[in-house]
């Protein structure tokens, strides 16, 4: 049967739009394309990039139209996702109650949605930041939309390796935003980030492998065993870690930063360790705790790399 079919029947059946539904349902069903989660992370590594980029705080200003600006981005970036995902939405449980599959959203209201936060994000961050940030912000939506979700995802089971590239971009914007250009340390940041999203999302994959399965989507945690999967998170979470010491050296990071690149670095090693010993010991690998590990690691480093500069020593 067709993938296809099937979500456009099911949808049909079970989330036709209710005219009943008020302004503020149809409001937060919108707001949910956007996958407020992700933009979550955005901010977590925009504004202590920029508070790096500034060497104290930017003016308050800047950051507003940046945040704003990269929201929009990202709102569109999962906006597109949504709708091309939407076949494939309708029959994973934890996707199954997204608005373009429950009806809340039809799908010419999405694609309208999302070239409309495209265009007006382009133009914000263009007029409130500087060409290069608007520049670096459409390059994410189209790594994303069409690298990630219309040619990657599908097809391999690298496809978050190299699609995870996307959520890289918010380091490049925020640095430039502040200086109009490009440097070592939002190079180094980008690197962290793209070792660090295969570890926190193939254990995700692992956790949802029968659903991937069922959809035909390769991810690594659906095609692969477990300590196969645990080696792997393992291998690119050293990785992650020693990239992340790097902005030692290259931006002079302090004491602050340095401690907790190698306390939280090396808890996030641990909880990769853990995923791997329990898989080859053919027990239950718990792969959400590396997932939620991963989003505290990430989180905490960022707010090292905000608070560093700030301190006098």
């Amino acid at each position: 049967m067709d993938i296809t079919t099937t979500a456009g029947a099911e949808a049909s059946v079970h989330g036709r739009r209710d005219p009943r539904h008020g302004f503020g349902r149809t409001l937060r069903a919108y707001i949910a394309l956007t996958k407020p989660r992700v933009l979550e992370l955005l901010l977590v590594t925009t504004m202590p990039v920029m508070i790096l980029a500034q060497g104290g705080l930017p003016s308050l200003w800047l950051v507003f139209a940046t945040v704003i600006g990269g929201s929009m981005s990202a709102g569109s970036a999962a906006a597109f996702n949504m709708y091309l995902d939407r076949d494939i939405d309708a029959h994973m449980q934890r996707t199954v109650n997204r608005p373009l599959v429950t009806g809340e959203v039809s799908p010419r209201g999405a694609l309208i949605f999302a070239w409309t936060l495209a265009v007006v994000s382009t133009i914000w961050l263009w007029l409130t930041t500087n060409w290069l940030a608007a520049t670096l912000s459409a390059t994410a939506i189209f790594f994303y939309v069409v690298i990630y979700t219309m040619i990657l995802k599908r097809r391999t089971e690298q496809n978050i390796v190299w699609g995870g590239i996307a959520g890289c971009f918010p380091v490049l914007i925020g640095w430039t935003a502040v200086t109009g250009s490009l440097a070592w340390p939002p190079v180094i940041l980008f690197a962290l980030v793209f070792l660090w999203t295969p570890p926190h999302y193939w254990p995700l994959s692992m956790k949802y492998k029968d659903q991937y399965e069922d959809v035909h989507v390769p991810m690594l945690g659906a095609t692969r065993n477990g300590s196969q999967v645990g080696l792997q998170v393992i291998l690119y979470a050293w990785a992650a870690v020693a990239c992340s010491l790097l902005l030692v050296p290259v931006a002079g990071m302090g004491l602050v930063y340095t401690v907790s690149a190698l306390v939280f670095g090396g808890w996030f090693i641990y909880e990769s360790h853990r995923l791997y010993n329990r898989a080859i010991r053919g027990t239950e690998p718990r792969p959400m705790r590396v997932f939620h590990a991963s989003i505290t690691y990430l989180t905490l480093l960022f707010v090292a790399i905000a608070i560093d500069p700030l301190l006098p020593f």
